[in-house]
């Protein structure tokens, strides 16, 4: 019968895309391991520099910042660092009310003796790796170091990294980052729950295993020479950083990272600025690795290496195949419910589960500390905040799919920035503030539609008794229905 081919068929493509989902949930288990026992450790008794000192140039990329502009200007011209050594490029192509924020403070550190300069662009050409290319020739400093807008870096930030360029090997030292607005709201504290696996599991199991791991774009230093021995930075992908990081290492450059060193920054407080800045890193990651993966393969690395880099440049893809899994799921519970055939065969994908629990809860409960009072809190939040986090990846899955798909099919866009409001305690408010999108995109209300599609289906499962599929079902109801209220609730209205 028809009905069996297509019913069998699915269950064969939801099967193949769990087994994508738990290949990828065990790649972050195996850097998880290296994370604790791989072999690469930094070099020991390194201390503050104390001279003598390397020039270094700081450039600061800022495009419509109104908020935060100053702030992250003052910081940098607060940096303990010797002043003939250090330059600050402002590099401002904002169309807004933060140019002359920023024109006012270069001239305020300027007239205070600190050597700093505002780079400003009508065309935007490159956009953020645009302004960094063109500001590299006026660069003094054999080093440079970036921040965006909305970091707010130590006064020692120099000194505590700067030491890590001992071997001529180094070409990037890139830190952690921390959040000043964790706490603010349930969408600050879930992409904090996620970034911390980034930065605390990931980044840091790589570079202990050898692997090819990143520059995050901001709050890290470059050895000038290694940009323009990679080929400097460029435009043809929404992922600057990730696409210069593998150049520099494909060359023999390597990537020191820092896990104990935290540079403090604002998380995106409302949704449409998160599914912007997630379209940024999925599409761009799709990109880098249409890019980079034939050089990849083609160059003389070990196996292992490859391997490794290949699942990193593809971690975007995840999207795609959880989302498929979770249309796939509507004809499976309708197929195998009406043949009843029982879903124990699904049970080893547990695992893909086991595997994510065991990261997540090390990023967050095991990584905060020593002290037994923390690590308990940090437990009962992490009960609460993994279904949660869970239900925000699924919800997300359609809007980044389509960024995935983008970034795979060469579609071109623009880069958009993600607006930040200086936001760090609970009382501050970002509502009416011109940076809020005026538009709702379609893909939100298909979010809706996908809501009650799953709702249905997970009545529909109860009603029958056949509950396979209902506790995911119920996910990706929460999932897509926080998602569209969120970012109809995070418009600005006139």
């Amino acid at each position: 019968m028809i009905i069996d081919f297509f019913g069998y068929l699915a269950i064969a493509l939801y099967c193949v895309i769990l087994t994508y989902i738990l290949l990828y949930c065990l790649f972050q288990l195996q850097l998880l391991w290296k994370h604790h026992y791989g072999r690469q450790k930094l070099p020991e008794e390194l201390h503050l520099t104390k001279g003598p000192y390397p020039a270094v140039t700081v450039q600061l990329p800022i495009f419509n910042e109104m908020q935060v502009a100053s702030r992250i200007i003052k910081h940098c011209a607060q940096f303990d660092y010797p002043k003939d050594k250090l330059q600050i490029q402002v590099l401002d192509d904002s169309t807004d009310k933060t140019l002359e924020i920023s024109r006012k403070a270069v001239k305020k550190y300027k007239g205070e003796g600190i050597n700093i300069e505002l780079i400003h662009r009508t065309n935007r050409k490159g956009y953020k790796a645009g302004a960094l290319e063109g500001a590299l020739p006026r660069a003094t400093g054999e080093f440079i170091a970036i921040f965006d807008a909305d970091f707010i870096p130590s006064r020692s930030f120099l000194k505590q990294t700067l030491p890590h360029f001992v071997s001529p090997e180094v070409g990037v030292v890139q830190t952690r980052w921390t959040h000043v607005n964790e706490n603010y709201s349930l969408l600050t504290r879930l992409q904090a729950f996620q970034l911390n696996v980034h930065f605390m599991i990931e980044q840091s199991g790589r570079f202990r295993g050898g692997y090819f791991l990143q520059f995050n774009g901001t709050a890290g230093l470059w050895r000038k020479q290694t940009i323009l021995d990679s080929g400097n930075w460029k435009a043809d992908t929404l992922t600057e950083d990730l696409d210069l990081s593998y150049r520099a290492q494909l060359k023999g450059w390597r990537i020191t990272y820092l896990n104990h060193l935290g540079s403090p920054a604002e998380l995106p407080v409302e949704m449409n600025g998160l599914k912007s800045q997630q379209y940024r890193w999925m599409k761009g990651g799709a990109e880098t690795a249409t890019k980079i993966l034939p050089q990849l393969w083609k160059s003389s690395i070990s196996l292992g290496r490859k391997v490794q880099g290949t699942a990193h440049l593809l971690s975007s893809s995840v999207f795609l195949l959880i989302f498929l899994g979770a249309v796939c799921s509507i004809p499976m519970l309708l197929f195998m419910s009406y043949r009843g055939i029982p879903a124990h065969f699904l049970g080893i994908f547990l695992a893909a589960t086991l595997s994510i629990i065991a990261v997540y809860y090390s990023a967050n409960v095991l990584q905060m500390g020593q002290n037994p009072r923390t690590r308990s809190q940090k437990a009962l939040q992490f009960i609460g905040l993994f279904p949660m986090f869970l239900s925000l990846s699924m919800g997300l899955s359609l809007h980044n799919s389509i960024a995935v798909w983008d970034g795979f099919r060469g579609k071109r866009t623009s880069f958009i920035r993600t607006p930040k409001y200086n936001i760090r305690k609970k009382e501050d408010r970002f509502s009416g503030h011109p940076y809020l999108s005026q538009t709702v995109p379609t893909s939100t209300k298909v979010e809706i539609a996908l809501a009650f599609l799953f709702l249905s289906a997970s009545a529909y499962g109860w009603y029958i008794d056949y509950m396979a599929f209902f506790l995911f079902h119920v996910l990706l109801t929460i999932g897509f229905g926080g998602i569209a209220y969120f970012s109809l609730k995070h418009v600005k209205h006139s």
